[in-house]
Parts: structure tokens; sequence; C-alpha cells
């Protein structure tokens, strides 16, 4: 390994599980001419913007403020929720596919989420919610006790891989691809390994 390669994976966790996207070359030759494809396009490689009249995919991410995509408009059917934990939106996306008409799942989870490492953020949630909220103490450590095994991720690229495959197994026709948007350059990565699951 160069030295330099050592070192991004020593300070980057994620640097040897994603691949990036920087330049079409970099994007697997049966996705290209895909939504997927033209999503990476769009939003990594400053593709110009085409004209959609309906969605050609829907894109799971999470609510992050820190994240934002570059796609035209129409082009696409989002659900952000915290982690792009979808388990608890399978209408939603049940819909975006049968009336919608996606042809394809784009799951994007990203670093340094919220959702990794909750019990960290426990007495943080309780105050923000007294504070913020106007609850009661107990009130808010029930309520994070309640949900917060629901929505801990534990580590970003394994859940957003394992969401994705979960995804597959439910709509087998439809493919679906892991990603990680890194907030520190706000860019989109794949999963090595996991490109497309079908």
């Amino acid at each position: 390994m160069r030295d330099r390669d050592y070192h991004t994976a020593m300070s980057d966790p994620y640097a040897s599980r994603l691949s990036p996207v920087e330049k079409l070359a970099d994007i697997p030759p049966e996705m290209r001419d895909t939504p997927i494809g033209l999503f990476l396009q769009y939003h990594n490689l400053g593709r110009p913007f085409d004209s959609y009249d309906r969605a050609q995919m829907l894109i799971g991410m999470c609510m992050d403020s820190r994240k934002h995509l570059r796609i035209p408009d129409n082009f696409a059917f989002i659900i952000r929720t915290g982690g792009a934990n979808l388990r608890y939106a399978d209408f939603k996306v049940s819909y975006a596919i049968g009336v919608g008409g996606a042809r394809a799942i784009a799951l994007v989870g990203h670093t340094n989420c919220g959702m990794c490492g909750l019990a960290k953020r426990q007495e943080q949630f309780v105050q923000g919610m007294i504070e913020n909220a106007g609850w009661e103490r107990q009130r808010a450590v029930d309520h994070f006790n309640a949900f917060a095994p629901m929505f801990e991720l534990g580590n970003e690229t394994d859940f957003v891989v394992e969401e994705a495959e979960r995804l597959n197994r439910r709509y087998p026709k439809i493919p679906v691809v892991p990603m990680i948007y890194k907030v520190e350059d706000n860019r989109l990565y794949l999963v090595r390994g996991a490109e497309v699951l079908r």
C-alpha cells in the first residue's frame, strides 16, 4: 500500500469499502445508462440536467440537513428518514414503484450519521425535549428508550448494505444500490461488493 493510501485509510474508516465516482468509467457499465447511473452523473460528475415529466427512481436518504443532491426536477422520488432507514416506510416505497413507476432505488447513507451510537446522545436528546418541546424528563427518557433501539444503525455502511438487501428481497425486480454520501466532500460513493443488488 502506498504511503498516501495508507494514511487515507487510517484517517478515513470508510476508505477501504467505498468506491469513488470521479469519472464516467467509475460507474459500472451495467449501471451507466440506468436511472442509478444518471443519478451518479448528475450529482458527482456535473452532467447537464435533462427534462423529466415523471420520476425515474426512488432515493432513500437521511434527513440530515448537511446533505443536498444535485438532480433535475421530477427525476426522483425522495424519502428522507433518520439514517436512510426505510424499514417503516415500505408503503411509501411501494407507492413510488407501483403508482409512480420508479425503476430503481438508491439507498444513500452518510458519514457521521446521528443515528449511529444513539445511546451516547440520550442525555442530549432528553434535555432537548425538555427545553425545546416542553416535555417532562421521564416522558423524554421513556420516549428515547422506546424508539432508539428501532432506529439505531450501528455502522452506516453496514446498515445501508443490509437495508438495500432487505429492499431487494421485497422488490426483486427493482435494482437497489447502496451508497454513502460523504459529508466531508458532498459526493456519493458506491459500496464495494454491493454496487447493484438484484
